[in-house]
């Protein structure tokens, strides 16, 4: 098994055995979550499992100390009340986790991939994904979660605690899943968007797929030659040649206008830039993108 450290590079998670492990929940994602992790089980030839969690601290029982105003028995009969609702709430959440987990399978199977299994857990999502991924190969969630503000276009707060956490890669859905054939290789020559080239150059998620790579900034010889060191490992037998340019700018606007323009239908980048605190945070063009984007995401670190 491949250790779950930050440092095993993305290439060998994506080219080893494990599951495709999608994170489900009531969100207006959930179908969506569901066609593109059955499209990636598909490409990857690996099994598919759907997580549902159901979070204790979505809604907390009442707290306030009626022992000053409330007879003994009054009490007493007022926290059996509450005991039993949140008893039946707890059902309640465990059945409306099961049904939606069995409409995802239901849902994988009417797009062709049969045999998907299912995991209900409590806890934080966040959590729970990092306790599962030691044979996790790809983790498939949604850009917000039933609880997000839409009206504000904000990335969903789980998801980017879940960016920030789990080590393995992490493809965030759009809307809605069209049929992929364009992918976009966000690179500029880091570290990190190295491993997204080596990723996409080794992975069968890619094949058949037509690849552009985008360089943000200044046509210097130091991006000329990362640029040609990209295409150079992009340049697989039997997969059509990969493009890629330079285009001057800054990287959000740079691949906003590449995706657009280029009809990208899957958006591949790092998770994290440079900065010095990239582990605290993510990204600044990566947020943009995961805010901004209309395609789906796959993101590296």
């Amino acid at each position: 098994m491949t250790p779950n450290t930050p440092d095993t590079p993305y290439a060998a998670h994506f080219n080893i055995g494990g599951r495709v492990m999608a994170a489900i929940d009531a969100s207006a994602y959930a179908d969506s979550i569901v066609a593109h992790a059955a499209w990636a089980a598909g490409r990857l030839a690996a099994p598919l499992e759907f997580v549902h969690v159901l979070d204790r601290q979505e809604e907390p029982s009442p707290t306030v100390d009626f022992s000053g105003n409330l007879a003994v028995d009054t009490q007493d009969r007022l926290l059996h009340d509450l005991a039993l609702a949140d008893a039946q709430r707890g059902r309640l959440g465990m059945e409306r986790g099961r049904l939606l987990l069995e409409g995802a399978v239901r849902s994988a199977g009417d797009a062709g991939l049969a045999g998907a299994t299912t995991c209900l857990r409590h806890g934080s999502l966040v959590d729970t994904l990092v306790d599962l991924e030691s044979d996790v190969r790809l983790f498939v969630i949604g850009k917000r979660g039933e609880h997000a503000d839409f009206d504000r276009g904000h990335i969903g707060g789980q998801l980017e605690r879940v960016v920030r956490a789990v080590h393995r890669p992490l493809l965030v859905a759009s809307r809605a899943l069209r049929p992929i054939a364009r992918v976009l290789v966000a690179f500029d020559g880091s570290p990190t968007t190295r491993k997204c080239v080596e990723m996409v150059a080794g992975s069968p998620l890619c094949d058949g797929l037509a690849v552009t790579v985008v360089v943000a900034g200044d046509a210097s010889g130091e991006r000329r030659g990362a640029l040609d060191w990209a295409l150079r490992t992009l340049s697989v037998p039997g997969r059509p040649a990969p493009t890629g340019d330079i285009r001057i700018g800054d990287a959000d606007r740079v691949i906003a206008d590449a995706v657009r323009e280029d009809a990208i239908d899957l958006l591949v980048m790092g998770a994290y830039g440079h900065s010095r605190i990239r582990q605290l945070i993510v990204g600044s063009t990566t947020s943009t993108m995961l805010r901004t984007c209309q395609v789906p995401v796959l993101l590296l670190r």
